[in-house]
């Protein structure tokens, strides 16, 4: 049957609307699920296999992830010879996607040590071709968070951003739980004391929230500094100290995380760079690293997302 004039307008208006949008958005807007991204690349990180990277370089590579994320114990095992990681990575048609460098600490005695110790992990992520320098702040103990504190934390990360730049590292500040960063409103004072180009946002969505923020907001406020995300999810726990408050972090779609509303200001916001599906540990979960990861990428490929390579 021809289409009416209403009906053929109405056609014209919503293929023009997908022209303007980035991939799959057009389809999240009309089936009220996330999108799915072609350009978005997916990671995982290897800190669920609690130190173990060898074996968490086969199974994520086995699972089809394209990128990983290592801890800084990679320096240790690979210091000597960071062409072996590479070749390593390489073999397992993994992007080394993010070192975690470690913590930053604010402590002036500590100054000169700490940008040597970070600059020192950029040259070897450059060396065993890696792409983002993490970098988490130690938060100083037994007091309360000042202004002060998140102006000496842009600063020093900014001389590191500064340094690690020239070797192709691009170093990314990861608000965290326990970490000066911990609040938004901090995390926010920090970004506002860095240098944009030279310091990035990683913006793990669960951390994000159990600071008291609102992840998909974030990703509205900040999508022109995000170079990194972590996903993940998280729920309340009872702490080990007894006080409210509690948490764990879980497989993606488990907690309380608005997962699809993240995808859709990533959709709404162009964002085609690495995330990177994180889940700190499988304690108390029933089943291993390796399955928690195929549970993580089922969770995606079930909004429409694309994993494998």
């Amino acid at each position: 049957m021809p289409l009416n004039r209403r009906e053929f307008l109405k056609g014209v208006a919503i293929t023009a609307v997908a022209g303007a949008l980035p991939i799959g958005c057009a389809t999240a807007r009309t089936r009220g699920r996330a999108v799915r991204r072609e350009r978005m690349r997916f990671g995982y990180a290897a800190i669920t296999w609690g130190g173990d990277d060898l074996r968490a370089i086969d199974e994520i590579s086995a699972l089809g992830y394209p990128g990983i994320q290592l801890r800084s114990g990679a320096v240790a095992q690979f210091g000597a010879d960071p062409a072996a990681l590479r070749a390593r990575l390489a073999a397992h048609n993994l992007t080394f996607v993010a070192l975690s460098s470690g913590n930053l600490s604010i402590d002036p005695a500590r100054e000169a040590a700490m940008l040597e110790e970070h600059v020192a992990h950029a040259r070897f992520l450059r060396d065993a071709g890696g792409l983002h320098l993490q970098i988490i702040d130690e938060r100083p103990a037994r007091r309360a968070i000042t202004p002060d504190d998140c102006a000496r934390l842009g600063a020093l990360l900014t001389e590191i951003g500064r340094r690690s730049a020239p070797l192709g590292i691009t170093l990314v500040y990861h608000p965290h739980m326990g970490s000066i960063g911990e609040r938004p409103d901090d995390a926010e004072r920090v970004l506002a004391a860095s240098d944009a180009a030279n310091v990035k946002l990683l913006l793990d969505v669960a951390h994000w929230q159990q600071g008291g923020g609102d992840p998909v907001a974030a990703i509205r406020r900040h999508h022109d500094r995000i170079a990194l995300l972590h996903l993940k999810d998280v729920e309340p726990a009872p702490s080990t100290d007894g006080r409210p408050g509690g948490y764990r972090f879980v497989e993606l779609g488990r907690g309380s995380v608005d997962l699809p509303g993240v995808f859709d200001a990533l959709c709404d916001t162009a964002y085609d760079g690495w995330a990177v599906v994180e889940l700190d540990s499988v304690a108390g979960l029933g089943h291993s690293a390796a399955e928690a990861a195929a549970n993580n990428k089922r969770y995606l490929e079930s909004r429409g997302f694309s994993v494998g390579r």
